[in-house]
């Protein structure tokens, strides 16, 4: 057997190979860098259960309601919606998945997590949905917000060693599809009650 299988080492001592090398990388060029952690703490805090994003949209909706537009406040409810039932597809996800987080001796864990479960990114998931479906809201141009959300949220939970790579990507991507169906869903609604005059 060679001295370099991992059979060899116990699994938190393994050579660093795969996405474990990949998330080591990442956190040797911005670990160390003045403010990488806290700032990455800060946007674990504010996304944890899409909490957050929820506050965003409330907010949203209640100033809509209050300037008495009914669409408005229908587009940052949804928001809302669309965000914690992105969250909520990634839990159920991450419960049939059941890959474990990170778990090696060179990886910084930099936050602590509700549960030990790793694909995909929940902080993710929700961020895109929600950066997605708050722009829409907000009347920005599509790809605005989630340029400017999406990539610190997925580079933070790698910077925090409590993801993979293919955590954060593939939460981003279920993300973009939990947004898609919320839109879906309304258009439907409205070709329905069209269909009802």
């Amino acid at each position: 057997m060679s001295s370099e299988s991992t059979d060899t080492y116990p699994a938190a001592f393994a050579p660093v190979s795969g996405e474990t090398k990949v998330l080591v990388a990442v956190q040797n060029v911005f670990v160390d860098k003045p403010g990488a952690v806290a700032s990455a703490r800060a946007l674990s805090h504010f996304g944890e259960h899409s909490l957050g994003w929820l506050a965003v949209a409330g907010t949203g909706a209640a100033i809509a309601q209050f300037r008495g537009d009914e669409r408005g406040r229908n587009l940052w409810v949804a928001a809302g919606v669309g965000a914690f039932g992105a969250h909520a597809a990634s839990v159920v996800l991450k419960r049939i998945v059941r890959r474990k987080r990170p778990d090696h001796a060179d990886v910084r864990i930099g936050v602590g997590t509700p549960s030990k479960l790793s694909f995909p990114s929940s902080h993710a998931t929700s961020t895109t949905a929600a950066a997605i479906l708050i722009g829409r809201a907000a009347g920005l141009p599509p790809a605005a917000l989630p340029a400017a959300l999406v990539p610190p949220m997925l580079l933070s939970r790698l910077v925090l060693g409590v993801h993979y790579p293919t955590d954060v990507i593939g939460g981003a991507l279920i993300g973009a599809a939990c947004a898609a169906a919320v839109g879906a869903g309304e258009r439907q609604t409205r070709t329905e009650s069209r269909g009802m005059l």
